[in-house]
């Protein structure tokens, strides 16, 4: 057995382990993000393998540690789960749990009532556009390296928080997949961190969107934008503008809808953010909110 193993399984059951600067917070929730070190760089030459839900998580190297990072989907159930992963020729099933969060619920009235109840044509149309986003989520780019440090892709207000579940119209539907940013039409939207666009596209609930892959299987993508102005194949830094905020789309305002897609998984975008400010915002946010700008 890989010496380090035993130390693993002992950190992890007993052990809270907290993101360094540049790395998520870790928070075990559905929608969450787990933090976990695997071992000393300079005791594990080869980077460690990991595997969550048989789909490959993103590892990385922390001040000297090798380090797991995994997205955990809004539907997880709230029991101990584990990470598989490898360490040079042994592999080793990490336990972890997952506790559980009550989300708040968002209340959102629409005038457009057609973003509601679809017709037999925009169902359709919005059925093919699930089934393509869903392969785009699954993406996979080997990178050397992910910059996990992100800026906020807009300024303006913070909205919609990500897991509300919402209503639109007294209806309920999929809870919130992202974070909103309340900025004014025509305003700039940049890339939360450098990497590479994926997708550009013109969608029925979530307007005109780009997607960006930073590789390893993080992604990011921009909704409701007013005017893209990136091309597929097209390699973007930080903070480089990849279009314009407006109101395309399901959206009852101007805003930008900002997603964080982690090993497949939607996640919460403010726990690459995590300032005391944004902590105390959480604290202050209503457990319900009507006519909000909104995303699909």
């Amino acid at each position: 057995m890989h010496p380090l193993i035993t130390t693993l399984r002992f950190l992890l059951l007993s052990l809270p382990l907290l993101a360094h600067a540049g790395l998520p917070q870790s928070s075990n929730v559905p929608g969450g993000v787990m933090v976990l070190q695997l071992g000393s760089t300079s005791a594990i030459a080869d980077k460690p393998q990991a595997w969550f839900e048989d789909r490959p998580v993103l590892v990385t190297a922390d001040e000297g540690q090798w380090v797991a990072v995994a997205g955990l989907p809004l539907d997880s159930i709230p029991v101990m789960h584990e990470l598989k992963v490898q360490l040079g020729h042994e592999t080793v099933m990490l336990p972890f749990d997952i506790r559980p969060k009550a989300y708040p619920e968002q209340y959102v009235t629409l005038k457009d009532t057609s973003k509601v109840e679809l017709s037999p044509a925009d169902l359709a149309r919005a059925e093919r556009e699930i089934a393509a986003i869903t392969e785009l989520k699954q993406h996979w780019r080997d990178a050397p390296d992910t910059d996990l440090n992100f800026i906020l892709p807009a300024k303006g207000e913070l909205g919609g928080r990500f897991g509300a579940r919402r209503f639109f119209n007294d209806q309920m539907r999929k809870p919130h997949s992202g974070l909103d940013v309340r900025a004014g039409s025509g305003k700039p939207v940049v890339a939360s961190a450098a990497g590479v666009v994926l997708a550009v596209d013109d969608y029925f609930f979530n307007g005109k969107t780009v997607f960006v892959d930073h590789g390893n299987g993080l992604i990011t993508l921009y909704c409701h934008l007013k005017r893209m102005d990136v091309k597929v194949g097209q390699t973007v830094r930080k903070g480089q503008r990849v279009g314009l905020v407006g109101q395309t789309g399901r959206a009852s305002g101007p805003h930008l809808h900002w997603s964080v897609v982690l090993n497949g998984a939607m996640v919460d975008p403010e726990l690459f953010l995590e300032t005391q400010q944004m902590r105390d915002e959480k604290a202050a946010i209503k457990p319900s909110v009507r006519g909000e700008p909104v995303e699909p």
